[in-house]
């Protein structure tokens, strides 16, 4: 059996603690959560009750004592101290995004399981999105032609609030900057598992709510190698009665394909021969999960994510998508907010692709 510890009991802790149970019980993978840790010692006790878990602390280095995978929950500021340890032990690790608060950190983050060469993946969440996964299967078979443009619209309310309910995503020492970096990695790293390798980024940001460093909008326009270029808009708004949505499109030579939801409806596909629907199948025993119905979308794409990271471990091989797909998407991301600083000049996402090698710099 596979031991598993949770560091950070808050909300996405949450989400990955069910799909870890509904796992176990339908009998997919051989682990238990054993382990919880929380500065806030009751939520960790709450946590442990829920799995039968013997351990319940504000100690990570008791966590480590007693697991072999771990899942690092807790405020971004905090990933890479519980990554380091955590490697350094032996123990395997799964991080949620972003890795850190800068670039800089972001590739400790990875330094550090490469050098104590433990088993490591992102949650880099949306690559198990049924409805994603399906958009970049039709793009990447060619049917549609080559991408031409890509417009991508990603909101969702202030996330201090509602069931984030998070005062830390406000303090850029914590969270390292606002919606892009927080919320927007996942559509970074769409965007290049879409296109591939960017080429240059010009953007800008803004500042509504008044957190110092935590900008609230971010728009950029990416080109890419192939020759497709994504325009990204990211808010953080105070509509608390609209959900976090996604819409994502992508023009092709000969169709338009969209998808309206991040999960599972259907996508939108036109082409000569008309408009039509397009499928969004999750994996069968998703719906078939031992769950609350309230959880079922979720653990639809949360449940895959972590049978994949379990499975690796279990086999010895190298889980996907690893740290160093994260990194890809915090050099775009530290190229955003590079060229927002500097006006919205376009810049280079990889410093080889400048003359000068354009250096990037710690934001903070």
């Amino acid at each position: 059996m596979i031991r598993v510890g949770l560091v950070g009991c808050g909300f996405i802790a949450a989400i990955h603690s069910r799909a870890l149970k509904a796992l176990r019980a339908a009998g997919l993978v051989d682990a238990a959560v054993v382990a919880t840790c929380d500065r806030n010692t009751a939520r960790a006790e709450a946590f442990a009750r829920a799995h039968g878990a013997h351990v319940a602390t504000d100690d990570v280095g008791r966590v480590l004592e007693e697991v072999d995978a771990v899942y690092v929950c807790t405020p971004t500021s905090e990933h890479l101290p519980a990554v380091e340890a955590a490697a350094g032990g032996g123990v395997a690790v799964f991080c949620e995004k972003p890795l850190a608060p800068s670039l800089p950190e972001a590739e400790a983050v990875a330094a550090a399981v490469a050098r104590a060469a433990v088993p490591a993946q992102v949650g880099l969440v949306l690559r198990t999105s049924p409805a994603y996964r399906t958009l970049v299967e039709l793009v990447g078979s060619g049917r549609l032609g080559r991408p031409q443009a890509v417009v991508f619209r990603d909101d969702q309310y202030f996330p201090t609030q509602g069931q984030y309910g998070s005062s830390w995503r406000a303090d850029v020492s914590v969270a390292g900057g606002g919606t892009l970096i927080e919320h927007s990695i996942h559509d970074l790293d769409v965007l290049q598992w879409l296109l591939g390798d960017p080429t240059t980024v010009s953007a800008r940001t803004a500042n509504f709510a008044g957190h110092p460093g935590i900008e609230d909008v971010a728009v950029a326009t990416v080109g890419f190698t192939s020759g497709a270029t994504a325009s990204l808009i990211s808010v953080w708004h105070q509509v608390l009665t609209r959900p976090s949505t996604r819409w994502l499109e992508v023009l092709c030579e000969h169709g338009v394909v969209a998808a309206p939801d991040e999960y599972l409806a259907p996508l939108r596909l036109v082409t000569d021969a008309g408009a039509e629907e397009v499928a969004v199948a999750p994996p069968p025993w998703t719906v078939e999960l031992p769950t609350d119905d309230r959880w079922r979308a979720a653990l639809t794409v949360y449940a895959p994510q972590s049978l994949a990271f379990l499975e690796a471990v279990a086999e010895g091989r190298p889980p996907t998508p690893g740290l160093d797909v994260a990194l890809e998407a915090h050099r775009l991301a530290d190229a955003v907010y590079r060229s927002a600083e500097a006006g919205g000049v376009p810049v280079f996402p990889h410093p080889a692709l400048s003359e000068g090698g354009n250096e990037r710099e710690d934001r903070r």
